[in-house]
Order: structure tokens, then sequence, then C-alpha cells
């Protein structure tokens, strides 16, 4: 069974929380090393596991996408009940639920992996409809360059959550310009998952003035346990320490 992880924080940074998340399909297993290396740093962090994720593609079919949000925003304020200050990181579709928790909460950051705010298959768009008459897709997960990794992400895609991420997609898109908060992206040159229009859709539409973009050039779409994973994890970090009185 995959789990969520939490650290309480130690040391100086203890009181400085991130909340972390994975993307669509995928589980905790993609974060782990990520989370593990803010924990050992000293940042408390919440990383939950999504509801209808870690089990079986046929139970995210049957879970709606405000489920998703629920459980990161939840993480989220976890925190903020206890830390002075927290930031937000995901990855894929993790990312734009990060986006809209920045959006409705007052966090003092983000930090994004290969965001995904667009599809690359244009069969996404009539996903309402082909959910009826095709249950599921070839899977999406294990878009990793470095040989012998495995995210453990679902042997399938069911379209029906494909419709439902569609739908989180249009909501954050729209909320864009209220995130704030200064933000870091790092994007992959090569993602097989996400395409460029979701990049080009985050900068036109953010409300921060502060946004870096950090370009991968060694990792495909899941680039936390990629070639580029060591330099996310400590850009990530710095991040973190620089900007924990933001707000």
């Amino acid at each position: 069974m995959v789990q969520s992880f939490r650290s309480p924080g130690h040391g100086e940074l203890a009181s400085i929380g991130v909340a972390v998340c994975h993307g669509f399909t995928g589980s905790p297993v993609s974060m782990q090393g990520w989370s593990e290396s803010l924990a050992d740093a000293g940042f408390a962090i919440n990383q939950p596991l999504l509801a209808g994720h870690g089990t079986s593609w046929q139970d995210l079919s049957r879970t709606p996408w405000e489920h998703w949000y629920r459980d990161f925003e939840a993480a989220y304020l976890e925190l903020a009940g206890r830390c002075e200050t927290v930031f937000v990181a995901g990855l894929s579709m993790g990312g734009a639920l990060a986006l809209r928790v920045a959006a409705l909460h007052p966090v003092a950051g983000v930090v994004l992996v290969n965001p995904g705010l667009t599809f690359s298959d244009k069969r996404a768009k009539y996903s309402g409809l082909l959910q009826h008459v095709m249950k599921s897709v070839p899977a999406i997960g294990n878009d990793i360059k470095l040989p012998g990794v495995s995210e453990h992400a679902y042997a399938r895609t069911p379209v029906a959550a494909v419709h439902q991420l569609s739908q989180l997609f249009e909501d954050t898109i729209a909320r864009l310009p209220q995130v704030t908060a200064p933000t870091l992206v790092f994007r992959s040159t090569v993602d097989h998952v996400v395409p460029e229009t979701s990049m080009d859709i985050l900068k036109e539409r953010i409300g921060s003035s502060d946004v870096q973009v950090v370009r991968l050039e060694n990792s495909y779409h899941v680039a936390t346990m990629d070639n580029d994973a060591p330099l996310i994890f400590s850009q990530s970090a710095d991040f973190f320490r620089r900007n924990h009185h933001a707000l």
C-alpha cells in the first residue's frame, strides 16, 4: 500500500512547512525522495495520498476532482495550523492543485515540476462523452529518462478521471490571476505527458510578479525521480529558505 508522508520538521527550519502533491494516476512514490530530502533538511512536510490513487484505476474513475483538491488542501491546512510559513509544491496535476491552493490561501510560495494545465492528447476534450463508451486508455505514467525507475502509476488511465482532470484544469486556469506568491517552475525540455501550452498559459495568466523557470535538460516528465532530481531538491530548498518571510 502506498502511504502518505509526514515530518514534524526539526531545527531552525521546523517552522517552515511544505505541502507536497503527486500527480494524476501516480502516488506519493514519485515525490518521496523530494519530501525526504526536505524533511532531512529540517522542513515540516505533509505529502498526502490523493483520493482514488494508490489503489486501482477503477477507484480513480469514480473519484471527483474536488476530492483530490480536498485532500491536498487538508495537507496544507494541517501545516498552516502548526507552522509559521507554508509553501505548496506539486508535480504535474499536483502542480495544478498547488496553484489552486495558492489562489485560495496565503501560501508563502509555490514550486511546480512540469505542471499540468492542458493535455497532449487531443481526445481529452471529448472525455466527457468518451467516458460512456471507453472505460480506460493506456497508461501515461513512468515518463522517466533514468533507466530502471518506476513511479508505480496505474497501468491504465480511466477516461472518466480524464474528464475530471479537465474540469480541474479549467477551474485552476480561471484562478491563476489570484496566485500572487513567488513561484518556481522546473520544466523538462522533453516531456511526453504535459505539453508546452501548459507553461504558456501559466506564464500568461499567473498573478505573481516573481516567476522563475528552471529548464531541466536531462529528465522527462517525472523529473522528481529522474536525472535532475538533485537539482530540484537543492534549488527548491533554497527557494523555501529565501522566501519564508514573503508573506
